[in-house]
């Protein structure tokens, strides 16, 4: 069995999620031959060197969980892109790179976080490209504590502020984007999170059936999906709601 999950965008703010998640590990997880989180497990993340004790702990939950026989894969996404090697030895898993082709069932799947397929957003694609440049992620991860600090509250900011302006086809997937990254890597199956739109899309690629299954973020309710002799299963479930303040 392997599960799949992404977009949980852990922060010490939610802690019904990061129990969720917590349980999710010591329960579901536990039994599975392999975990892959594809993007946005943080957050933010500034930085391996200014990892939180909340962070440390996330990374030791899943230490735990590799330690006991399951495999961990890890994602960037469009809000912990700066995620490296320290973080991954430390929580005992593995950096995929985004698109990455793995075998599930004995298919060639395609795995992505999501957002380089929204490629109506200009804007954020152009920022995208800027900050995975090498040379700007080598700048980002040398600047000053205090800066990145300030620079994630900024682009932080200012996403929530134009994701709310702009027109729902922009920040979805391109359609005409979907069947010619599936054509280039040769599958019939993509797998990706990023938009919070849980749902399995049925599609022609090349002439052939394939699907898209877009994974669901962990907000109101958490998401996995189950990926067995049974085929690919996902399925919904409660948090724990919030303690009173």
């Amino acid at each position: 069995m392997i599960l799949l999950i992404s977009d949980l965008h852990l922060e010490e703010e939610r802690p019904d999620i990061s129990r969720a998640l917590l349980h999710f590990l010591e329960t579901r997880a536990i039994h599975a031959d392999a975990l892959y989180i594809l993007g946005d497990f943080f957050e933010v993340w500034i930085g391996d060197d200014a990892m939180s004790p909340f962070q440390h702990s996330i990374a030791q939950a899943l230490r735990h969980l590799s330690e006991r026989g399951t495999r961990l894969y890890l994602m960037h996404g469009n809000r912990d892109f700066l995620l490296g090697k320290k973080f991954c030895q430390a929580a005992g898993c593995t950096l995929l790179p985004d698109p990455c082709v793995i075998e599930l069932n004995g298919e060639r799947v395609l795995l992505m976080h999501g957002d380089s397929l929204c490629t109506l957003d200009i804007g954020y694609m152009k920022l995208r490209r800027w900050l995975r440049n090498p040379i700007s992620l080598f700048i980002l991860r040398n600047l000053p504590l205090s800066t990145r600090q300030k620079l994630a509250r900024k682009l932080r900011n200012e996403s929530r502020t134009q994701t709310r302006m702009k027109a729902s086809e922009i920040v979805d997937v391109t359609p005409d984007e979907v069947p010619r990254i599936m054509v280039e890597h040769g599958v019939r199956t993509l797998i990706h999170g990023h938009t919070h739109r849980p749902a399995t899309h049925s599609l022609q690629v090349n002439g052939e059936a394939a699907q898209r299954i877009v994974l669901g973020d962990w907000d109101k309710q958490g998401w996995a999906l189950q990926v067995d002799r049974q085929g690919f299963q996902q399925s919904a479930f409660e948090l724990e709601p919030l303690e009173p303040s």
